[in-house]
């Protein structure tokens, strides 16, 4: 198993209007924490050249996996509501301890947005 990963991170903006951003990071440490990579995105969003101001200034401060190598996708379109206590991140964990591995997809939103979604699982247009 190698020490770096490909990891893609989907910068979720708003689950109802399903606007999102995904974003493929390459050379991932696993052994890094889930903090230190949330900040590593963070602070590579915010300097990455061509990057739209609203994605760029969000507060994202959840991950959760969507999607790992050789696995079954979800039919949901922006991430699947269900398992978030197998597959939100948790901040103390490394990444693969938390389950990432090379070319995992994760989403990166605000939890306050993901919980009102939740609760009321309408897409606008």
């Amino acid at each position: 198993m190698t020490a770096e990963a490909v990891v893609t991170v989907r910068l979720v903006r708003s689950f109802e209007h399903r606007n999102f951003k995904p974003v493929v990071f390459h050379g991932v440490r696993l052994e890094q924490t889930v903090q230190d990579f949330m900040q590593l995105v963070k602070d590579d969003i915010a300097t990455r050249p061509g990057f739209p101001p609203p994605f760029r200034k969000y507060s994202y401060d959840t991950m959760k996996i969507i999607h790992q190598a050789h696995g079954a996708k979800t039919n949901e379109l922006v991430m699947s509501l269900d398992d978030d206590e197998t597959l939100i991140l948790q901040e103390g964990q490394t990444l693969r301890a938390a389950g990432v591995a090379h070319e995992t997809e994760v989403a990166f939103f605000r939890k306050e947005d993901y919980s009102l979604y939740k609760a009321n699982p309408q897409t606008a247009w």
